[in-house]
């Protein structure tokens, strides 16, 4: 068994001008995480040494024999690979071991995909972890968010809201893709 954690990671934009956001939908899968720790929900603090705001969780309160980090960058997603790095270095994670969650215009809606190594379709913050890690090598898991409608650009979509009906879904996405991280990482 080894002694460094499991890191997860959710990639956003900060601030309450964001947080509804279709490209804070990786933020949305770690704070179901967090909900899921046990006996009780955890929380998030700052760790200013990162950059990040993350939950240090013990053996048996998220997996049932790794410790795990529980985290978002403190940073705009475009720049979130070196908070990223940071965090994976200052708790010795190896890319094998770091889960990068983002959101996916090339998904529907409630589709979670996971993948290890492979590129990055295009999203500026997978493209900035890739860049600071110095390798692609790391397991990314995608969001559905859906394509924007008729002639949106991308990058207005994704700074977005979700709909009213979208945001009924959201429980249900987030539960979904907790539940193929812990699955991946070995606790389900």
């Amino acid at each position: 068994m080894t002694d460094s954690p499991v890191l997860f990671v959710g990639l956003g934009n900060p601030g309450p001008r964001y947080a509804a956001t279709r490209h804070n939908a990786g933020i949305l899968v770690i704070e179901e995480l967090l909900e899921r720790a046990s006996p009780a929900s955890a929380q998030l603090s700052a760790h200013k040494r990162t950059n990040t705001e993350l939950a240090e969780l013990a053996a048996g309160r998220l997996l049932p024999k790794r410790r795990a980090v529980v985290a978002r960058a403190r940073s705009y997603m475009n720049v979130s690979g070196g908070p990223v790095k940071v965090l994976a270095d200052y708790f010795g994670v190896a890319p094998a071991d770091l889960y990068v969650v983002y959101d996916e215009l090339d998904l529907d809606l409630g589709v979670v995909k996971l993948r290890a190594g492979g590129g990055d379709h295009g999203h500026n913050g997978l493209r900035s972890v890739t860049k600071a890690l110095g390798t692609r090598e790391y397991n990314k898991l995608a969001v559905g968010i859906g394509r924007p409608p008729g002639r949106m650009a991308p990058a207005d979509y994704v700074l977005k809201p979700f709909g009213r009906k979208e945001t009924e879904e959201l429980p249900i996405v987030a539960a979904d893709a907790a539940d193929e991280l812990l699955r991946a990482a070995g606790s389900v």
